[in-house]
């Protein structure tokens, strides 16, 4: 890491010391982030510290404080001015910290050098402990997307049960969920007219609790109310109902108010702001961000910077809708893309990194192929509940049209400095097989897909089929495996037409809900017939606030009502993740055992023919 000719205060201070250099004797905020700080537009605290910054705010941010000590760095930059802040990373501590066997990993990526122990399990309660026992009359906001997902009633898969919306177990004033630029501006815009964080009501997407004989006027037109927590506990299938009212009014355009009671008060949550225009995610990314970590943390590797700092976020949202995925949930399906300017500024900025070699890493974002991608007739997305705009079908009034993104990419590799750009996130191969009624969109597609595989690819395209069970795919919300057997055609073939030597590499996941033995066994006879030895395998996580974890816990499908299987215990969840690795010896006798054991001498008789 090359920091050149910045100065220290080029960064948000975390100390002291960096307040005095700024010459402040006070902050307004102070961010405490379970992740390290980097200055860099794809790390929450700095787009918060960096967005509060330009309302004129000062801001601190405590990255990874000790909470095992005397709390002394819970103590070091003493009362803000306004308000404590808490994210708990870019990632769900609890997902960050263990494995779907609910073993500790040995290395944290948003952590110098990857140590693992740099946060505590829960990251934004145990923080939120700490400020409220310290600091009790200091009004605190919590964010990021452990808050957000876990913003009501939700099952907590390490420990087995039902958790109370995460306001009940932090006491924080203020929950604001999903990317937070947003409400946080208004949030401020209130703060500076006079009000108090505990007075402030009607702030779209943020979530606070009031006692159940002072719920605020509703200034938001419609109200659903769910199930109480105390009725969830006792009743799975009353979980399982309000899970669905919850993913329709996260995918609306606008969305009524939520309210749940819970122990003596009722939660609300407030709808989501309409989608971010242009100008306004053009204004986040275009913050002066350094795009370094900061530099306490010279001369250490943060595994997670390492992998971004040469590539570039084109939007943010996702209308895939996967059962499994937490993006809508959180950043929505509704697709934000940022102007073509907006765009080569960072890449001309990455340019002149010191340590570039020409090579970008990715031009991608929640899925690589969605940029300016939406609905055709806004009047029937606004009638819209459905989470996923291209499952079952992909939606007549959806705009596929490749041509932007393209048009993005040429650009980009013309500029000076630019010797190739990969595209590094996951591909919809479903909307380029898609056949539109506009001629012009089909031929986007074709030109997208050869363009891509030509130039790039970096010898490794990542796609995700997840499964190859038609029932399985269902649940996933996923197309059918046969749309991978096309794509894997059209890729081989471009492949052997301008002689390139490059992978297509599947995504799988074992131990999904509604995923059996059967299936499993199925989709190792198929991935044999490719000759495909899949490295990207992952057993079944369930996380917070995803369709794949209601079922998971409640046993239902919460749309359907239909009860469905999961496999829970770690033998069940053992046994369906070695049938990717049906080809080691050393999984032979556990495999052929299983098999006999469920009535498949047929799939025997396939995946070992000699006996």
């Amino acid at each position: 890491m090359d920091y050149g000719s910045l100065q220290l205060t080029d960064w948000l201070p975390t100390t002291k010391k960096e307040m005095e250099i700024r010459g402040w004797d006070y902050v307004d905020v102070i961010l405490f982030s379970g992740d390290a700080y980097i200055d860099h537009p794809s790390f929450g605290a700095a787009v918060i510290g960096r967005l509060m910054e330009k309302e004129g705010l000062r801001v601190a941010i405590v990255p990874q404080p000790n909470w095992r000590d005397d709390l002394r760095d819970f103590k070091k930059l003493g009362t803000p001015r306004l308000f404590f802040a808490i994210s708990a990373g870019a990632m769900d501590s609890m997902i960050n910290r263990y494995t779907a066997n609910k073993r500790l990993r040995s290395n944290d990526a948003y952590t110098p050098d990857g140590r693992p122990d740099m946060r505590p399990d829960r990251t934004t309660i145990v923080y939120a402990h700490i400020l409220k026992e310290l600091y009790p009359d200091a009004p605190l906001v919590i964010g990021g997307i452990e808050a957000s997902l876990r913003r009501i009633t939700h099952y907590d898969y390490w420990d087995d049960r039902l958790h109370k919306t995460i306001l009940a177990d932090t006491h924080a004033d203020l929950l604001i969920y999903g990317m937070g630029e947003q409400p946080l501006k208004q949030l401020i815009k209130e703060i500076k007219n006079g009000k108090r964080i505990n007075e402030i009501c009607d702030i779209p997407q943020t979530a606070f609790l009031v006692s159940k004989n002072s719920i605020p006027p509703n200034s938001f037109g419609e109200e659903k109310r769910l199930f109480s927590h105390e009725e969830c506990l006792k009743d799975k299938l009353k979980q399982a109902k309000n899970f669905r009212i919850v993913e329709e009014q996260s995918n609306r355009l606008y969305a009524a108010r939520i309210l749940q009671d819970v122990d003596d008060k009722t939660l609300i949550v407030n709808p989501p702001f309409p989608p971010m225009t242009e100008d306004e995610i053009d204004a986040s990314f275009d913050l002066p961000y350094t795009r370094l970590p900061h530099p306490k943390y010279k001369g250490k590797h943060i595994p997670a910077y390492e992998m971004i700092k040469f590539s570039v976020n084109l939007h943010r949202g996702c209308f895939g809708g996967c059962a499994f995925c937490t993006i809508s949930a959180h950043q929505g399906k509704f697709i934000t893309s940022r102007s073509k300017q907006s765009i080569l500024n960072e890449v001309k900025k990455i340019t002149e990194m010191p340590d570039f070699k020409g090579y970008i890493s990715d031009l991608g974002g929640p899925s690589a192929n969605m940029y300016r991608m939406g609905g055709k007739d806004l009047s029937i997305c606004e009638k819209c509940k459905k989470p996923s705009c291209i499952y079952p079908k992909i939606c007549n009034n959806l705009n596929t049209d490749h041509s932007a993104l393209l048009d993005m990419y040429r650009t980009i590799d013309t500029m000076a400095g630019i010797k190739k750009s990969f595209i590094g996130s996951g591909i919809r191969y479903d909307m380029l097989l898609h056949e539109s009624e506009d001629e012009q969109t089909n031929k986007a597609a074709k030109n997208y897909i050869e363009e891509l595989i030509t130039h790039h690819v970096s010898g490794r395209l990542k796609v995700a089929p997840e499964h190859t069970s038609d029932n399985v795919l269902r649940i996933m919300r996923k197309p059918s495996f046969n749309q991978f057997f096309q794509f894997k055609k059209i890729f081989d073939s471009i492949n052997k037409k301008y002689h390139l030597n490059q992978q297509l590499i599947p995504y799988f996941i074992s131990s999904h809900p509604g995923c059996t033995l059967s299936d499993m066994a199925e989709l190792a006879v198929i991935i044999k017939n490719l000759n495909l030895k899949p490295e990207q395998v992952q057993d079944f996580t369930p996380s917070p606030m995803t369709l794949a974890t209601e079922i998971y816990y409640t046993g239902y499908h919460p749309y359907t009502l239909e009860p469905i299987y999961s496999a829970k215990t770690k033998e069940e969840k053992n046994a369906q993740h070695q049938f990717f690795f049906w080809y080691q010896s050393s999984n032979k006798p556990t495999i052929i055992a299983e098999l006999k054991r469920i009535n498949r001498p047929d799939i025997i008789k396939k995946l070992y023919p000699k006996g």
